[in-house]
């Protein structure tokens, strides 16, 4: 992001405060991923800034009334999905996060404790001009690793047949659909899945306790 900035501004403009500076150069990249999908990039994973757990919320919400007109109801249930993750998070069995693109935030995902061995992976999001970039599957592998060195036994998430894209994501990296159940809970008529990735078999499990 730095070298970008140099070469279309130079060294001398120097703004007062950094948000100006961070604010233009996070736009410029927006506009050069969206002319140029296959530019070469740099994605990094990392944990939230201050501030950012309710930016995920809002860009997750934002995104989906574009998409699929999901509106305030949605955004409530995010909002408290949050406001949960905040208040009750537990840094030795969860986690959070956000994947930059040369240093712009391009999406994120949570990881929480279910009890009982159970992790559920929630809210992961990709920004439409860093698509196709192989974001997503990197957020969901990095859920699955962390949920491997914290000894869960599953991985649980909950999506929606419409998400086509979403639904081959989590099936080429190991979720099972197991369960659909119909709602309304976003103010429109829904398919909602249940998916599970088993990290520890059956047998294995049976192994334990013998």
């Amino acid at each position: 992001m730095r070298s970008a900035f140099r070469e279309l501004f130079g060294p001398r403009w120097r703004p007062s405060t950094p948000f100006p500076r961070y604010d233009l150069v996070t736009s410029l990249t927006h506009a050069r991923f969206l002319l140029a999908p296959s530019a070469d990039a740099s994605l990094t994973l990392r944990a939230p800034r201050p501030g950012e757990v309710s930016l995920i919320a809002s860009r997750q919400s934002a995104l989906y009334a574009q998409s699929h007109g999901w509106g305030h109801k949605l955004e409530c249930l995010i909002a408290e999905t949050a406001s949960r993750f905040l208040s009750g998070f537990d840094p030795t069995r969860e986690a959070c996060w956000v994947a930059d693109l040369d240093q712009v935030m391009a999406g994120a995902v949570f990881l929480t404790d279910e009890g009982d061995g159970v992790a559920r992976l929630r809210l992961l999001h990709v920004e439409p001009f860093a698509r196709r970039r192989g974001i997503g599957d990197a957020l969901v592998q990095q859920c699955l690793a962390f949920a491997h060195e914290k000894h869960y036994r599953r991985v649980i998430l909950w999506t929606h047949t419409v998400l086509e894209n979403a639904r081959r994501l989590y099936a080429r990296n190991g979720f099972s659909c197991v369960a659909t159940a119909p709602h309304d809970l976003f103010g429109v008529p829904l398919q909602g899945e249940d998916w599970i990735c088993e990290l520890i078999t059956p047998d294995a499990q049976t192994n334990e306790t013998l």
